[in-house]
């Protein structure tokens, strides 16, 4: 599946306020990847190893967030396949430039 058919498909199960879905979505993603690093934190904390189990529950996370995202992307009217185009290519411009490791938005 392509980032623009996931998109597509999302629409089907997208049941939230149409007036709040901005910040609806906002603040799911920011729960879904909370919980995904809630969920890493415990592993820490108590088995010290990543198990298959771990990582099949990690992977339904993981595909919360992505359903946030392309909500998100959706609601904005961008297609998901631009979003992940723009983000390789601002990415691999910062590695060409040796500046992918810096902080701050504009390097």
């Amino acid at each position: 599946m392509n980032f623009n058919d996931y998109q597509n498909a999302t629409r089907k199960t997208a049941i939230y306020p149409k007036e709040t879905a901005l910040p609806y979505l906002t603040l799911g993603l920011a729960s879904e990847a909370g919980e995904v690093a809630g969920k890493y934190k415990k592993v820490i904390r108590d088995t010290k190893e990543i198990t298959p189990e771990w990582t099949e529950m990690i992977k339904s996370e993981i595909g919360d967030v992505l359903w946030y995202c392309a909500r998100l992307a959706d609601e904005l009217g961008l297609p998901l396949s631009e979003v992940a185009e723009s983000n390789i290519s601002k990415l691999t411009d910062r590695k060409e430039r040796g500046v992918i490791g810096g902080s701050g938005d504009n390097r």
